[in-house]
Formats: structure tokens, C-alpha cells, sequence
């Protein structure tokens, strides 16, 4: 294998997830591999429409001697411009040409981009994380989304699923899906590190991951901040994508919301909690999910409250709950009897294995 084209639904950015620790794995892995990273498009007339300012997309840049990544931009909407879709394929189809990528393999993670796929014929692998169609959209994207997986589902060349639900919920459309779960990196989460500075004084509950409603219950992590008053704070780290409301009614009830922060910082941020929290809803959507947090999670050893969502659910040691019993768990378990690193005996599996297992499944594809 010498080239790979990656389709992400995130930016190559300091807030590392599947894509990128996967990434970093092959690259490691195989000493011949080129790749390619295509970032989400950039929508400038979105964006002004949200009061922010726009931004009009990033040339080929390296990030290693083997590693580019580029980001396109959709000028129009779909409505005036149908042609949207292909003019996106046809920019990263000319990325890859510039790099002298003439027949690589082609890893979609957005399925919206299956258009990519059929316009270059490239031997394609479906890595799916979430299940989209399950989560609150707009009916039209809802409608992309479906042509796309469907299309993929039936065409590539292998398909891949983070958790067995996923797996099992698109098995009907496609039998032979390889289950490939999320991971940490080891080493680097238990390797002790100094108490952010930004972080309140005295005990805390901290929360990791993208705050969305499709995911974080807000009126339980609002509840429970204030069930943490004269006890501790809650704080949550990562990137903020409620709207002012939400975030308003957060700080509100004392928590401290932090914005995203570099893969570097982020274990220090957990080895220092006194408790960590999942105020997830139970929904289709995340039942689908592998959580990347669960695997940070129990990397450090910190006690774990957690509603009955899909992987808390069943690790051991978690403590479930919700409503009123969530945020008392949680005000229980503050301020902790153990600290870090004594308690981080869980074992953890690394993101070195599950890149094998994604080396594997892309040769498989190779042929």
C-alpha cells in the first residue's frame, strides 16, 4: 500500500479522534504510505449566516514528510447550486492528482462523499462511527445522508463499523462488516501530568468530549453542577458546538466550561478529576456509538458515573445513573478516595492495535 485518501466528518486539528490516531498508526505502521486528508468543506455563506466569519477553505498543506491535508469549500447551497456535491469530489480528486496519487485507496468516513468514490472508481473502504440516520437533522440532509450510505454500503469495497450495534443495525444492507473499536493512547494518558491551570480550585467532575445535543444531556449536567455546589465544580472540556442558551444555562448552575484543548493537555485535564462524567442521553443515536471517552476514561483510573449508555454500560466499575440519582452519584463520589496514577489499573487497549486491524482491513481492500 502506497497512497490513501481520507474523507473525514472532522478537521485535522489539535482535538485528535478516530481519524487521526488511526492515521498516525498506519503511517508508523507502513514506512511506504502516503496520505492524504480531506477536511470537512468549508461554507462561507453558512457561516455568515450564523454571525461568524467565514472562512474560504486551505490549499495542500504537509503535515509531515508523508501527511497532507486540504479543505475544500462549497461556494453555494445545494438549492442554487446542484452540482455542489461533484464540485467538491472533483477538488480532492485534483488534491490527490497534484500529489501524484493516481490510484489510491479511498477511506470515507462521511458517507456524503460517496460521490468521490463513484466518480473516481478508486477501491473504497466505509469506516462508519455514528449512525447519522438516527441522529436530528434536516430532512434533506437526512436524505443525503441515506443515498450516500446506501451507495456505499452496496459498492465498497469493505466496510467497516466502530461498535457492534452500528455493525449489526446495517448488517441487513451489507453481511460482511468488520467491527473495529476505538482505542487510547496509552502510554501518553498515563504518563503523570501537572493540574491544568484553568481548572477550579478544590474538587471537580470533569466532562471530555464534543458538547452536543445529539449527545450531552444539558439540563443533567446542569442539574448536577448544582447538585455539586459547596462540594465541588463541574467542568467540561472540549469543543462547544451548543448554542448561547445552552452554554448560558451551564455556566448558570456553576459549571466551568472549558473550549477544546490540545490532545497534549487532555490527560492531564483527567488524571486530576476527582470523578468522570458521562450526562449522556440514551438515544438511537448514541446507542450506536463506541465512545471515545470510555477508553480515556478508564486509561486513568478515576471513578466513572455514567447514565446507561451504550459502552459505559457495560464496563465494569462504572457507576449508572439518572436523573436525580445521576447528579447525587456524582456529588457522592466528590471528592475522591484515590488519586492518580495509583488507581489506573484497568487494562486499556492501545491505538497501535487497532491500527493493525485497520492495516489489515485496507490491504484486504488493496488486494
Amino acid at each position: 500500500m502506497t497512497d490513501l485518501v481520507v474523507v473525514s466528518l472532522e478537521a485535522w486539528d489539535e482535538v485528535w479522534r478516530r481519524n487521526q490516531y488511526l492515521v498516525s498508526g498506519l503511517l508508523d505502521a507502513d514506512p511506504a504510505l502516503r496520505v492524504l486528508f480531506i477536511e470537512p468543506a468549508d461554507d462561507p455563506l453558512h457561516a455568515v449566516r450564523r454571525g461568524l466569519a467565514p472562512r474560504f477553505g486551505r490549499r495542500l498543506r504537509p503535515l509531515t514528510d508523508r501527511l497532507w491535508s486540504f479543505r475544500p469549500v462549497k461556494w453555494l447551497p445545494r438549492r442554487l447550486d446542484a452540482r455542489a456535491d461533484s464540485r467538491l469530489a472533483g477538488s480532492a480528486a485534483r488534491a490527490a492528482a497534484r500529489l501524484g496519487m493516481e490510484h489510491p485507496l479511498l477511506w470515507i468516513n462521511d458517507p456524503t462523499a460517496a460521490g468521490l468514490a463513484r466518480s473516481t472508481g478508486w477501491r473504497t473502504l466505509y469506516d462508519m462511527t455514528d449512525d447519522w440516520l438516527a441522529a436530528e437533522r434536516p430532512a434533506a440532509e437526512l436524505a443525503r445522508i441515506a443515498a450516500g450510505e446506501e451507495w456505499l454500503l452496496q459498492n465498497a469495497a469493505a466496510v467497516v463499523a466502530c461498535s457492534p450495534e452500528l455493525a449489526r443495525r446495517k448488517r441487513p444492507q451489507r453481511a460482511d462488516i468488520d467491527v473495529i473499536r476505538n482505542a487510547v493512547d496509552v502510554d501518553r494518558y498515563r504518563m503523570p501530568m501537572p493540574r491544568p491551570a484553568d481548572l477550579p480550585d478544590g474538587p471537580y467532575a470533569l466532562y471530555l468530549g464534543t458538547l452536543h445535543r445529539d449527545r450531552l444531556d444539558v439540563e443533567l449536567a446542569a442539574a448536577t453542577a448544582r447538585a455539586l455546589h459547596g462540594h465541588g465544580r463541574l467542568a467540561l472540556v472540549g469543543p462547544d458546538s451548543l448554542d448561547a442558551a445552552d452554554t448560558a444555562l451551564l455556566r448558570d448552575a456553576g459549571a466551568v466550561v472549558l473550549a477544546a484543548r490540545p490532545r497534549d493537555a487532555v490527560p492531564g485535564y483527567l488524571q486530576h478529576a476527582d470523578v468522570l462524567v458521562v450526562p449522556h442521553l440514551v438515544t438511537p443515536f448514541t446507542e450506536s456509538l463506541d465512545p471515545l471517552k470510555l477508553y480515556e476514561y478508564q486509561a486513568v483510573g478515576r471513578p466513572i458515573v455514567s447514565t446507561p449508555v451504550a459502552g459505559f454500560r457495560e464496563a465494569p466499575g462504572v457507576v449508572l445513573a439518572e436523573g436525580d440519582a445521576f447528579a447525587g452519584a456524582v456529588a457522592d463520589a466528590v471528592p475522591a478516595k484515590t488519586r492518580f496514577p495509583e488507581a489506573a489499573t484497568v487494562a486499556a487497549v492501545d491505538w497501535s492495535q487497532r491500527a493493525a486491524e485497520f492495516l489489515g482491513a485496507l490491504r484486504a481492500v488493496r488486494g
